[in-house]
């Protein structure tokens, strides 16, 4: 019974191309969100937080980059390996620069501190190693 019940579940499910575009498309759209932010309100307050770490301020502007231009990319198929791997770094430096106090904490309600970044970075690196799939907006393989 429940290998029937397996095997009605894979030949209804078995869309992998389809999974790596509902990731590109969850990762990315809702890191967006996030890039959106840094446009309305800036990034200042990221370079400080580097300034004050001896780094220099011009990083800041990469957050751009890792939260705009490389989910893009992702989301429309372009480059997408790297474009994730840049959303990886990106997760790392904000999580160095913003979390790194609270590694070990709870939220309230019980969640691990460091859930949002683990997943975003996570996901990045999953995506990194499963690539573009088939349905994107670039036909040519070498740019996906």
């Amino acid at each position: 019974m429940f290998g029937g019940i397996n095997q009605l579940f894979t030949r209804m499910c078995d869309h992998p191309d389809f999974a790596k575009l509902l990731l590109r498309l969850t990762f990315g759209g809702l890191l967006l969100f996030h890039g959106e932010f840094k446009v309305v309100h800036g990034v200042a307050w990221i370079e400080h937080l580097l300034t004050v770490r001896g780094m220099p301020g011009f990083i800041a502007y990469g957050a751009y980059i890792g939260e705009i231009l490389a989910p893009i990319m992702m989301i429309v198929g372009l480059m997408t390996r790297p474009a994730a791997f840049i959303i990886v770094i990106n997760m790392i430096v904000a999580t160095l620069l913003v979390k790194m106090g609270v590694v070990w904490h709870l939220t309230d309600v019980g969640a691990w501190s460091l859930e949002t970044e683990a997943l975003y970075t996570l996901g990045a690196l999953a995506i990194m190693f499963l690539g573009a799939g088939k349905y994107t907006l670039v036909r040519n393989p070498r740019l996906q």
